[in-house]
C-alpha cells in the first residue's frame, strides 16, 4: 500500500497552525478561486502572464468595481493562486491549475454545485445517517432516483464528475472484459448507458442488459436510442436491495462499475451473495471501483478519499469510497472468489475479477 497519508505529521508548530487556518477559512478560498476563474479574472492574468496586469488594468478590462477585484486578488495572494510583483499581478502555477486542469475545473464544479449547500448539515448525515444536505434540492432519500429531476447544472456536475474518472478507464476495461470473449453481459448500476454503448462499438454483436433503478433506466434508454443500439441493450428495472427480486441470472458477464461504492457495508455484502446466486458456472463477476489505495499518485488518493462526504451528506448517509482491503474483505464475506486484481486503469481505476 501506498504510504500517502502515513507520515504527513511533519510540520513545526507554527506550519500547523497555519495550515489549521488554510482549512478554517477554506470554504471562502474556494468560492474566491470559483469567481477569480468564472469572471475571468484568471483568464486574464494567463493572457497577459508575461507582463502582468496592475489593478488599474485588471479594472479596465473587467466590468467590475475595483473594491471587488482588489478584495478577490488579496484573497487570492494569500492562496497562492497569483502573485504581486512591483504593483503588477500574476497567474501562479496553482492559478493556471485552477483555470486550465480538466480534472481541477469538474472537482470545482461538482463541490459548488453538487455539495457546497448540504455538506453544510455533514455533521446530521454522520449522526443519523441519512444524506442530510439533499434537502437543499428535494425530499429524496438517496440522490439516485433524483438525478432526472435536479437542477440543471447540478446534474450536469454530477454527470461529469462521475463519467470523468470512469470514462478514462473504458477503453481499456473493455479490452480486459472482451478477454473473456463473452456473448451476454449484465450492467448492473449502468447509469446512463455511456459504458454500454462504448461496449457495443468495440464489440457490436454481444448483447448487454441495464439493470438500475427506473428513473435511471429513462435515462439510459433515451442514450440508447440516440445510438440506434435497441436490438443489441435490453433494460432491467430494478431496486438492487430489493431482496424480493432475484439478481438477473444467464449472462457471461456480471459488470459493476462505480456501483458497490453506493451501498453500506452489509448491503455491499449482501448484494454480491446474490449475484453469486445468480451465476452459471463459468459467469465471470468484474468489479470496477476507484480504491484510494492502490493510486499511483497522493493527488488521485485525496480526491477519492475527499468523495467520501458527498456520499454521506448529498448521496445516501451511508457509502463510502473503498481502499482495496475493504473491498477484498467484502467479496471474501460474499463467497466469491478472486481470480484477477487489475490497478491503474484510466485515471484511477481498478478492475477486480472474480468467480
Amino acid at each position: 500500500m501506498p504510504n500517502f497519508f502515513e507520515q504527513n505529521d511533519t510540520k513545526t508548530a507554527l506550519e500547523a497552525q497555519y495550515a489549521a487556518q488554510k482549512i478554517a477559512f477554506a470554504p471562502i478560498i474556494f468560492q474566491v478561486a470559483k469567481t477569480m476563474r468564472d469572471i475571468g479574472i484568471l483568464e486574464l492574468l494567463y493572457q497577459n502572464d508575461k507582463s502582468g496586469l496592475s489593478l488599474e488594468q485588471i479594472t479596465q478590462k473587467i466590468d467590475l468595481s475595483s473594491y471587488g477585484i482588489k478584495t478577490l486578488l488579496e484573497s487570492s495572494l494569500s492562496a497562492d493562486i497569483v502573485k504581486s510583483s512591483q504593483g503588477k499581478y500574476h497567474i501562479t502555477k496553482t492559478g493556471y491549475f485552477l483555470l486550465k486542469d480538466k480534472m481541477t475545473k469538474i472537482n470545482m464544479d461538482y463541490n459548488h454545485y453538487v455539495n457546497y449547500q448540504g455538506l453544510y448539515y455533514l455533521e446530521d448525515a454522520i449522526k443519523n445517517e441519512k444524506a442530510s444536505g439533499l434537502k437543499v434540492f428535494g425530499t429524496w432519500d438517496t440522490i439516485y432516483p433524483a438525478l432526472s429531476s435536479l437542477p440543471a447544472k447540478v446534474q450536469e456536475s454530477w454527470f461529469n464528475f462521475d463519467h470523468y474518472y470512469s470514462d478514462s478507464a473504458f477503453e481499456e476495461a473493455i479490452q480486459i472484459l472482451l478477454k473473456s470473449q463473452p456473448k451476454t453481459l449484465l450492467d448492473i448500476g449502468g447509469n446512463t448507458g455511456k459504458f454500454s454503448i462504448q461496449l457495443l462499438e468495440s464489440s457490436p454483436n454481444l448483447h448487454v442488459t441495464i439493470c438500475d433503478l427506473p428513473e435511471q433506466i429513462t435515462l439510459a434508454k433515451t442514450n440508447i436510442k440516440k445510438a440506434s443500439l435497441e436490438d443489441n441493450i435490453h433494460f432491467i428495472s430494478q431496486d438492487i436491495l430489493d431482496n424480493t427480486k432475484k439478481i438477473p441470472s444467464g449472462y457471461d458477464i456480471v459488470w459493476m462499475s462505480q456501483f458497490l461504492d453506493c451501498f453500506k457495508e452489509e448491503d455491499i455484502i449482501n448484494i454480491l451473495k446474490r449475484v453469486k446466486e445468480s451465476l452459471d458456472h463459468n459467469t465471470l463477476v468484474y468489479i470496477m471501483e476507484p480504491l484510494w489505495d492502490k493510486q499511483r499518485f497522493e493527488t488521485s488518493a485525496y480526491c477519492i478519499i475527499n468523495t467520501s462526504p458527498y456520499f454521506t451528506a448529498m448521496a445516501n448517509g451511508y457509502s463510502k469510497m473503498f481502499n482495496a482491503t475493504d473491498m477484498l474483505h467484502y467479496i471474501k464475506e460474499a463467497g466469491l472468489e478472486v481470480i484477477e486484481e487489475i490497478d491503474n486503469i484510466g485515471i484511477c481505476q481498478s478492475i477486480i475479477i472474480c468467480k
